[in-house]
């Protein structure tokens, strides 16, 4: 993790999950970390037990709603403020939604939308031209197996997960030859809070249909491991798992309409 050593990461979605095991993990090495979520309480508490850990780290939190563009541009302004030079921006902050896309609740849709895509993107508009000011920088974007596949009764969410993954590639074509790196990390099912958050209330936790294949379930360390390995590597898209990798890339080869017929049958299942 030499790589790491002296860098300032912006994290979001820092409160719990991969946010909160992203900072565990660059803390012996970082410079300083900027935890970024909307649970005040629960950054407190982390910044607490980073900086009981590692004496020497600048820990700073910054409490926002990253849904709005308003709250986006006051932490850039902040930022700025603070002379606070991010060179490593981990794009982590993400919303799910599990049902029938008639029975969703617009506002929930809308939510998840402004995260995963509006957020992540205007974040990464606000971040780079100072990133390529200050030289070498790298942007992680946590994306999902989902993205590679119309998830039925996920139908939203892979969409922006299909779109993050798309961005994160292109991105990573443009800024490579200007020193700055892009990783897509696409992890499949995880167990954080994500699929407690997702499930509508009254269903079955949407975590036990993602469970199925117990092989290709990956803990949060291990993902966090394998996408800062990944950017380290300048690896430009990272499945953490090599069994669910070897899977999705042969579902990949299958002619789509088969995998089709084979989405609809498990949704009619569920």
């Amino acid at each position: 993790m030499k790589y790491f050593e002296g860098c300032t990461a912006l994290i979001t979605g820092a409160s719990s999950g991969l946010g909160a095991e992203f900072a565990r993990q660059l803390g012996p090495y970082a410079r300083g970390l900027v935890l970024v979520a909307r649970r005040n309480d629960r950054l407190e508490e982390l910044a607490q037990e980073l900086r009981g850990i590692h004496p020497g780290l600048d820990v700073r939190i910054y409490c926002a709603d990253l849904g709005s563009e308003e709250k986006r541009s006051a932490l850039a302004g902040w930022l700025h403020k603070e002379k606070i030079a991010v060179d490593f921006l981990i794009n982590n902050a993400g919303l799910g939604d599990h049902g029938k896309f008639d029975a969703s609740d617009w506002r929930r849709v809308r939510a998840m939308l402004d995260v995963n895509i509006a957020a992540l993107t205007h974040l990464t508009h606000l971040l780079v031209p100072s990133m390529l000011r200050g030289g070498r920088a790298a942007v992680l974007n946590v994306s999902s197996v989902a993205g590679f596949f119309p998830l039925p009764n996920m139908a939203v969410y892979s969409a922006t997960k299909a779109y993050v993954t798309s961005f994160s590639e292109a991105l990573a074509i443009e800024l490579r030859p200007k020193g700055i790196t892009v990783t897509a990390l696409c992890p499949g099912p995880v167990p954080t809070e994500f699929f407690g958050v997702a499930t509508r209330e009254g269903e079955e936790d949407s975590a036990s249909h993602f469970e199925t294949f117990p092989a290709f379930v990956v803990t949060p360390q291990e993902v966090v491991t394998a996408g800062l390995q990944a950017v380290a590597r300048d690896r430009v898209r990272v499945i953490p798992g090599p069994l669910l990798a070897v899977a999705v890339g042969a579902a990949l080869i299958i002619p789509f309409c088969i995998v089709r017929r084979i989405l609809a049958w498990k949704a009619d299942s569920i």
